[in-house]
């Protein structure tokens, strides 16, 4: 079943394109606004609010049938933008919750919780969008729709809604006046294996009405 069929019997898959096209940049937009600092305290309600309406966009890219791309290899979109500065500011940012533990699959019997950093999320997730946005500006329409489709379902959609929990249990927390549990040490490199004892002597206690100020979170 196609996404015009999904939404719009008679939509247009030019339309599609488009109306994808232009989720992604906005949310590229957006974002990168966000990492400047210039509104720290709306930070987090605002990353929560893009990284749903992206993942809506994510999944209208997987409920439309496979897009294959005109050519057999694909074209060189040259180098990568880089995006340590981003990546940098968002942790400066969103310090002290930049880490959080999740799942990789969860249909993987016994999965183990693993480190990320919102902010690697974020910068792996613009960067995998800003590739098919190359392939989009130069007319390459079938291989940008194909490669944004590729990566939501082999990456960014993992990643973005793997942060998306992050900032919805961070919310909650503040929102429902619970105590927040800081991973104070754990990084992204360190062997995390699910002992839940290891990780609460490894937590402090971070009260939530400690963090919704700078973070721009209020409380019921």
């Amino acid at each position: 079943m196609s996404d015009a069929t999904l939404h719009n019997a008679t939509q247009d898959p030019d339309d599609f394109a488009v109306s994808i096209s232009d989720s992604v940049e906005s949310f590229i937009v957006a974002v990168t606004e966000v990492a400047k600092g210039d509104e720290p305290d709306s930070a987090v309600p605002f990353l929560l609010l893009e990284i749903s309406q992206l993942l809506l966009t994510g999944g209208r890219l997987g409920a439309h049938e496979d897009f294959v791309p005109d050519e057999r290899y694909e074209p060189d979109t040259g180098p990568e933008p880089d995006v340590d500065e981003l990546r940098e500011r968002f942790a400066t940012l969103l310090d002290p919750v930049d880490v959080y533990s999740e799942v990789f699959d969860p249909y993987v019997p016994r999965s183990e919780p693993v480190a990320s950093r919102i902010s690697d999320d974020l910068a792996d997730i613009i960067t995998d969008l800003r590739h098919g946005l190359a392939h989009y500006r130069a007319g390459r329409v079938s291989e940008a729709l194909w490669w944004w489709q590729f990566s939501y379902l082999s990456n960014w959609g993992p990643t973005a809604s793997a942060a998306l929990r992050a900032l919805q249990s961070l919310v909650a927390h503040v929102r429902l006046d619970q105590p927040l549990v800081e991973l104070d040490g754990l990084d992204t490199d360190s062997d995390v294996t699910g002992d839940e004892e290891r990780l609460a002597e490894e937590a402090g206690k971070v009260m939530a009405a400690e963090i919704a100020g700078p973070l721009g979170l209020r409380r019921v």
